[in-house]
């Protein structure tokens, strides 16, 4: 069989590429589609197959300011010539799981979240007042466009997987279907839970408005405890001048000094609302506590094995030690200050924590992907038949 991969970009190896590379390794021979292609960007098991991009790839700038590009979003990926492939795997955050795969062949969506810019995070991403009349009445029209076309065009897909419970539940929400959820391949081997000292806190990842990163910094200046900064992206010039003194920027590193940082951090702060985020299950591979806003991935993850009623208290608004380190439910900087104040109280042993990330190894992930996709090949046959 004839495999096609469907990306939405390849700008940078975040956790999206990581699953990317993942299913690439079991389909050596398939052909890579994507919006826009940053070359170098990503990993060379990535770049080492046929990158087919789309028309938004010869735009002015593209590769840097495809977000601006949004509105074609459904037109170019619609434009992605998939004739001749038997088999389609999306890996979806934007319009990949929209893409139009050949008459008679399977298509197989990986959905790290729908939608999130015109979805959940519509207000944070366009918040009332930052574009003035008429291009604030554009915007909103946009967006509900988008939101309608991404509802209309969920049924291309043969087999929707989800990166975690609540992505299940957006998708279920959204578009009204279920999905099986299979949770992202993390390299726990590349960790060690390593003793010894750990004198900061670490934030860490791609910048962005919904991660609120601004918790992490202003809380540590209250406290007066010391960060390092690891990552960068759309708010980084935000994040810098924020810093209490004394922090650490240091962009975006190699796998192995990213483990380092682990190694020597108190805790990650993880102050956002993720889909699943893998950097939490890194940490705990590490032996590092994760302090997390009680929303979204961190309750699988961070949370996961917590009792029902720590869960209730964090989701409710408190604060609750969980098998991962420390939930908090009030997403403010009272409320982080809170949570970091009682993880100092506690004693975490760094050995019984990497045994939380073990069950998200990427060996975990590819034998449930494989037996996702055989069911449904299956499944499909035998509709055809």
């Amino acid at each position: 069989m004839r495999v096609a991969l469907v990306h939405d970009w390849l700008t940078g190896m975040r956790g999206g590429e990581r699953v990317l590379e993942r299913i690439a390794r079991m389909h050596p021979d398939a052909t890579i589609f994507t919006l826009v292609w940053k070359r170098g960007s990503v990993s060379p098991a990535l770049e080492s197959h046929r990158i087919v991009t789309s028309f938004l790839q010869r735009l002015p700038d593209a590769e840097r300011r495809y977000r601006w590009f949004l509105p074609l979003f459904p037109r170019a990926i619609e434009s992605l010539d998939l004739g001749g492939y038997d088999v389609v795997i999306s890996t979806s955050h934007a319009a990949a799981k929209s893409a139009i795969a050949a008459p008679g062949a399977f298509h197989l969506s990986y959905v790290f979240t729908p939608m999130r810019y015109v979805w959940d995070l519509e207000p944070q991403y366009f918040p009332p007042g930052r574009f003035p009349w008429p291009l604030s009445w554009y915007v909103r029209r946009t967006c509900a466009a988008l939101r309608a076309w991404d509802r209309a065009t969920s049924t291309r897909a043969h087999v929707m997987l989800a990166d975690s419970r609540t992505v299940a539940e957006r998708i279920r929400r959204h578009y009204g279907r279920e999905a099986e959820v299979v949770y992202p391949p993390v390299d726990v081997d590349r960790f060690a839970a390593a003793a010894g000292s750990r004198d900061y806190y670490l934030l860490a990842g791609a910048f962005a408005p919904y991660k609120r990163g601004d918790l992490a910094l202003e809380a540590c200046r209250r406290l007066g405890r010391r960060v390092v900064v690891v990552g960068t992206g759309q708010e980084e010039r935000v994040l810098r001048g924020l810093a209490p003194p004394g922090t650490e920027f240091h962009g975006w590193v190699s796998d192995e000094r990213m483990a380092g940082y682990y190694a020597g951090a108190r805790a990650l702060l993880f102050p956002g609302e993720e889909d699943f985020g893998i950097m939490p299950v890194e940490a705990m591979a590490s032996g590092c506590p994760v302090i997390a806003f009680a929303r979204g991935g961190a309750l699988e993850t961070v949370g996961g094995g917590a009792s029902p009623g720590a869960l209730a208290c964090a989701q409710a608004g408190g604060v609750a030690a969980v098998p991962g380190g420390v939930l908090f439910g009030t997403q403010n900087v009272e409320g982080l200050v809170e949570a970091m104040r009682h993880f100092e109280t506690l004693d975490v042993d760094p050995h019984r924590l990497r045994e939380r990330a073990l069950p998200f190894s990427a060996a975990t992930f590819d034998r449930a992907f494989g037996e996702a996709l055989e069911r449904g090949l299956a499944a499909r046959r035998g509709a055809t038949a």
